[in-house]
């Protein structure tokens, strides 16, 4: 369990005078009982301090296939990469290769909740103000919605515990059994807590007590995420119906299409709280030109504290390498070969062509159609290779001077959140190519080699003679050494440009953005277009409201299509994708023998001039695996400890 966290000394520095660093000294509550902390306002604020560290936060230390914090367990000698539940996804890959499936995090937060519950029920013993008691209450109801939450997502209906349950000797105990609610009852319960939170949490904080706790706006925001999940099992149960006792019993789905317009109405109405009302905004929405529109856009991530206006919650860290594993590694992981820091590891989150197709050009011409990369003459842009190094070179490829002029015209957020071949990171030019055609039409792809051009000069399969000098392609099939994109894309959300970060783990400190109002303006256009509820004017001004944010200057229509792609740009390695194909029943579509795409860039020797083709390819990891897949009862977990809780199982395990 964590030791130490910057949340803690956020929470109390008002109250301790002896500054953070006493306070990150705190003992875990594994052996420090809850009970203890509940005697004054400083150690209540201790326990909120370690709820907030428990809270399932998608963040940049979890790793959906092995759990929330892990890297900092102790004695688990694991370096987590963590945030990763976009490799789960048609959006993104680990560089080594990653399959398709539920998250496997196992997430049973009953012993968090009984901490939350002993704190609601001690509240009223410890001497304090009304306005101060009545504030923590909601806050404890906002962390116990967003534990129940975690669980909701993945499990359907779940055990409602609302008292701290006590084991009595001598007696059966029946009552330490609580049955899994259905699950319309336990969305309607998180929703009851997010409204117990917003009763009485402040609007912002104090300076001194920091950013990261939860606000009225931030329980408001996880309500419009939490009712438009709800709304969207509700409507779409039948595009991935499954059978059983659980579902005979309603404890996965069994929801109608009236509880879905009562789900859409609830998150159109926090929506609109929050936009309306909050004082919250798009960060810099106007933008002179498209180059300032990427900037703004990658410093949102890169720099949060200087985008508070858009921040509803907020996740911070410490440095990792001087205070026990407390901060993450994101700009370790993710860097490129070419500005690797020192790690081990580098190199390892490969964006998928299909996502990157996505993105729109700036033609501008009201539809907002996705604008696929331009890689053959004859327009065909539909069919993939499997395996590039049986290239067929009678195929009409288009030709480019330079590996970045696919990508002119593209939306200002493709630079913002994707290194893209050719393109600047730190002042390097990020090199990624996956071969080359010698002059006499022999190919050497997916290897390393060289040869002559008609200018006399040598060229390399890679694109440079040492692997320090190119980011894409190395060593396919090796997962130890597999720190290159195998996708001809690398990460650049998240990732700190203008710091020269140490290559020690653990070391970032950027913030983790939780939820920022960009989200909360696409969950309100997708419900109003979604049940027909609210305004559709409305719908459609949030919709442009971020297209113009990136530099577009016309207005499109808000189709449900335009939202969902729009979701999908916007919010691109935020976690929400997997989250999407979940709720909205598209993952089992989506994933059926799929592969993932990738673009590989081969250097064309053939002519007087060296010239760029870009040849559409299968992932080789998903084309090794024969395709990916995800089954329909993956649509939720398996429910833990059956042989001992007498829970119903879920459907299929």
């Amino acid at each position: 369990m964590n030791k130490k966290s910057i949340i803690i000394a956020a929470i109390v520095a008002a109250t301790l005078s002896q500054g953070c660093k006493k306070f990150l000294d705190v003992e875990p509550l594994d052996r420090v009982p809850a009970s203890r902390l509940l005697t004054d306002i400083s150690g209540i604020k201790v326990l909120l301090a370690n709820l907030y560290i428990q809270m399932p936060v998608e963040d940049f230390v979890y790793n959906p296939g092995v759990g929330f914090n892990y890297h900092r367990t102790a004695g688990s000698g694991y370096i987590e990469p963590g945030f990763a539940t976009s490799f789960y996804t048609d959006e993104s890959t680990l560089s080594a290769g990653s399959g398709v499936g539920p998250v496997n995090d196992n997430f049973w937060a009953y012993a968090s909740i009984r901490q939350v519950n002993q704190l609601l029920e001690q509240l009223p013993d410890v001497e304090m103000p009304a306005t101060q008691r009545a504030a923590l209450e909601s806050e404890a109801h906002f962390i116990r919605a967003y534990y129940y939450f975690g669980m909701a997502k993945r499990y359907g209906g779940v055990p409602l515990i609302e008292g701290v349950q006590e084991y009595i000797s001598g007696s059966d105990n029946e009552n330490l059994y609580v049955p899994r609610s259905t699950e319309k009852d336990t969305w309607m319960y998180i929703l009851s807590e997010l409204d117990k939170a917003i009763a009485n949490l402040p609007g912002a904080y104090t300076a001194v007590e920091g950013n990261y706790r939860a606000t009225k706006w931030a329980a408001l925001g996880l309500k419009s995420r939490v009712a438009l999940h709800a709304a969207s099992i509700a409507k779409f149960w039948n595009k991935a119906p499954l059978t059983g006792q659980a579902v005979d019993e309603k404890l996965t789905g069994g929801m109608t299409m009236a509880d879905a317009d009562f789900f859409y109405q609830q998150c159109i109405d926090a929506s609109l709280q929050v936009i309306q009302t909050s004082g919250k905004a798009l960060y810099k929405p106007s933008p002179s030109n498209r180059a300032e529109a990427a900037k703004n856009f990658q410093d949102i991530f890169q720099s949060p504290n200087l985008a508070e206006v858009e921040v509803l919650f907020k996740k911070g860290y410490i440095d990792g390498t001087t205070t026990l594993l407390q901060g993450h590694s994101t700009d370790v992981f993710f860097n490129p070969s070419q500005t690797n820091p020192g790690g081990l590891f580098y190199g390892r989150w490969s964006p998928t062509l299909d996502l990157v197709d996505l993105f729109e050009d700036y033609s501008d011409d009201g539809q907002g159609k996705a604008a696929p990369l331009v890689t053959r003459e004859d327009g065909n842009e539909t069919e993939f290779v499997s395996n590039p190094r049986q290239l067929n070179l009678s195929i009409p490829y288009k030709k480019y001077t330079n590996l970045t002029d696919i990508f002119a015209n593209k939306d200002a957020r493709l630079q913002a959140s994707i290194i893209t071949p050719g393109s600047s990171w730190k002042g390097v030019q990020i090199i990624m190519q996956g071969g080359l055609i010698a002059p006499d039409g022999s190919t050497i792809i997916y290897a390393d080699g060289s040869a002559t051009g008609q200018d006399g000069k040598t060229y390399y399969s890679y694109g440079a003679a040492a692997p320090s000098g190119y980011s894409g392609f190395l060593n396919l099939g090796s997962s130890s050494n597999q720190n290159f994109s195998n996708s001809g894309f690398l990460l650049k959300k998240f990732l700190q440009e203008g710091k020269n970060v140490a290559g020690t783990y653990f070391s970032s400190t950027t913030d983790y953005i939780d939820m920022r109002i960009a989200e909360i303006m696409l969950n309100y256009a997708e419900a109003v277009i979604e049940s027909g509820k609210g305004d559709p004017a409305l719908a459609a001004t949030y919709l442009n409201a971020l297209r113009k944010r990136a530099g577009h200057t016309d207005n499109i229509p808000a189709t449900i299509e335009n939202i969902l792609k729009e979701r999908r740009v916007e919010l691109a390695f935020e976690g929400s994708r997997y989250w999407d194909l979940v709720r909205r029943r598209d993952f089992h579509d989506e994933f059926q023998s799929a592969r993932r795409k990738a673009l590989v860039p081969i250097l064309d020797l053939r002519g007087a001039t060296p010239q760029y083709i870009f040849v559409r390819a299968n992932n080789y990891y998903d084309e090794v695996a024969n395709g990916r897949n995800f089954q329909m009862m993956s649509y939720y977990k398996g429910i833990p400890g059956i042989s001992s809780n007498r829970l119903i199982q879920n459907p299929q395990y």
